[in-house]
C-alpha cells in the first residue's frame, strides 16, 4: 500500500474518516468548525496541487 505525500490528498482524507467516525459512532462529534477548517483547507491544497 502506498501513502501519498500529497498533503491535499492527507486532509481530503483526515475529513473523510473523521466524517465516517461521526456517523458511525453517534457519541463522537467533533464542532462543526474544526470539519469546516479541515474541508476548506484540503480542498484549497488540492487546487494548488499540493
Amino acid at each position: 500500500m502506498r501513502i501519498t505525500k500529497s498533503l491535499g490528498s492527507i486532509l481530503l482524507a483526515i475529513w473523510l474518516i473523521l466524517t465516517g467516525l461521526m456517523v458511525v459512532v453517534t457519541g463522537f462529534t467533533l464542532p462543526p468548525i474544526i470539519m469546516a477548517v479541515l474541508a476548506i483547507a484540503a480542498g484549497v491544497l488540492i487546487l494548488l496541487g499540493r
